[in-house]
């Protein structure tokens, strides 16, 4: 559960933990990583590393490819805005997919905002280092397409995308509208159910119902053009 410190991360993992699942949370740094120690107090493991910098995400992968195998990865760090909008919400995600060794399982966290992303015609205008804010729209429509791309080179794995709702979490704020409870249901689903409707692959999903995206997403030649991209970038191919 990657960005567990707080918010449906960290309200994912406690429900997981109380349900009898072995988990491991991740946090940026030391610091957050201490407010972390309920959860690990209930058995969780822990990576830290900050998303911002690919070498940490490189080196957290090598410490769970040396671990027990993941049955499920549920990409759930994100920021809002500022400089590490594309390192943190596609470039991390990204790397982490081509990286681990394939879970069976991965979910990858939306937003209802990634219809506002644009299917560019060229992804070469994409600051994927951060150097400059990035559009926090763009950057889900990328993580959805992202997800789709994946379920259709890997049959045999489940990878799917979630939009929370606008939840009151730090990010979305004390006047969100969304159900907060219901914002992590549907990824802890997805991740552990035997339930015929969650071992479907290639979706996106809203309180776990299947909604149509972004006319993006399941473009193919998108999809391409952003492996292809994110693959130069980070010199890492899927």
């Amino acid at each position: 559960m990657t960005g567990s410190a707080d918010g449906l991360g960290r309200a994912a993992a406690h429900s997981l933990l109380s349900a009898g699942h072995e988990v491991v949370v991740h946090a940026r740094n030391r610091e957050r990583a201490a407010g972390l120690a309920p959860l690990l107090e209930q058995g969780a493991d822990i990576v830290v590393g900050d998303f911002t910098d690919r070498d940490a995400v490189r080196r957290i992968a090598e410490e769970l490819n040396d671990a027990k195998p993941l049955d499920a990865v549920i990409h759930n760090a994100g920021v809002w805005s500022g400089p590490a909008v594309m390192p943190v919400n596609i470039i991390a995600p990204y790397l982490l997919t081509a990286l681990l060794h394939e879970p069976r399982r991965l979910v990858y966290l939306s937003s209802g905002s990634h219809f506002d992303g644009h299917a560019h015609p060229s992804l070469a205008g994409i600051d994927w280092r951060g150097e400059h804010p990035g559009s926090y729209a763009d950057s889900k429509l990328f993580v959805t397409a992202l997800a789709a791309a994946v379920a259709r080179l890997r049959p045999g794995v489940l990878s799917n995308a979630v939009d929370p709702g606008w939840v009151p979490t730090r990010m979305g704020g004390p006047h969100a509208p969304d159900d907060l409870e219901l914002g992590h249901r549907t990824q802890e689903w997805l991740a552990t159910s035997g339930e015929t409707p969650a071992l479907t692959s290639g979706g996106y999903w809203y309180h776990r119902r299947l909604q149509p995206p972004h006319r993006a997403v399941h473009d193919r030649a998108f999809q391409d053009r952003l492996l292809q991209a994110l693959a130069r970038e980070t010199g890492t191919e899927i």
